[in-house]
C-alpha cells in the first residue's frame, strides 16, 4: 500500500510552478519549485494527516489537475498527448488550492505549520518551512507569481473555507 505522499505533493507542486512560473533564471525557478513544494507539503499533510488518509488517496488517486487546468487557462496548452501529461492526474485540487491559500497569506501559513507542529504530523526543525511561512525578498522575486494574491485567486477560492475551517482555534488533526 502507498502511504506516502510524494507523488501527489511533486505533481502539485509541478502544476503550481508550470501554471505560476518563475522568470528570473535557473536559482529563481528553483526558490520557486522549493516554495511550492513547502506549501504543497504543509497542504497535503493537513488534507492527509494519517497513514490510512494518505494509503487511501495512493489507492483512489487524487483526482488531478483538469478543474485547475480549465481554471488557470492552461487546458488550451496541453495538447492531446496523454502520455505526456500523466503526472497531471496527481494533482490534488484540494491541495493545490490550500497551497495557493498559503503562499498567499504568510499569517496563514504560519498557522498552518503550527497546527502540523501541534499535530503528531512532525514538521520537523523550525526552519524547515521557512521559504514558505518567512520568504526574503530574493525568494518572494523568484515566485512573483506564485505568491500573487490576484492571479492566485480564483485557485485559493476553490478550497479556501475548508483549509479556513481546519485551522479554526480548537481544531485537532487526527493521526
Amino acid at each position: 500500500m502507498l502511504a506516502d505522499l510524494s507523488p501527489l505533493i511533486a505533481a502539485t507542486a509541478q502544476w503550481l510552478t508550470c501554471a505560476y512560473p518563475s522568470a528570473g533564471g535557473a536559482l529563481a525557478a528553483t526558490l520557486c519549485e522549493v516554495q511550492a513544494r513547502q506549501a504543497v507539503t504543509v497542504a497535503a499533510w493537513l488534507r492527509y494527516p494519517t497513514p490510512a488518509d494518505a494509503a487511501l488517496v495512493g489507492i483512489s488517486g487524487p483526482g488531478g489537475s483538469a478543474r485547475l487546468d480549465w481554471i488557470s487557462g492552461a487546458d488550451h496548452t496541453l495538447g492531446h498527448d496523454p502520455d505526456a501529461h500523466a503526472w497531471r492526474t496527481w494533482v490534488d485540487e484540494v491541495v493545490a488550492s490550500w497551497a495557493a491559500c498559503l503562499l498567499t497569506d504568510p499569517d496563514l501559513a504560519r498557522l498552518a505549520v503550527d497546527t502540523l507542529a501541534e499535530g503528531s504530523r512532525d514538521a520537523g526543525d523550525p526552519g524547515r518551512f521557512r521559504r514558505l511561512v518567512a520568504p526574503d525578498e530574493t525568494d518572494r522575486r523568484a515566485a512573483a507569481l506564485l505568491r500573487h494574491p490576484d492571479l492566485l485567486a480564483p485557485v485559493s477560492a476553490l478550497h479556501q473555507d475548508q483549509l479556513l475551517d481546519l485551522l479554526k482555534p480548537g481544531q485537532a488533526l487526527t493521526a
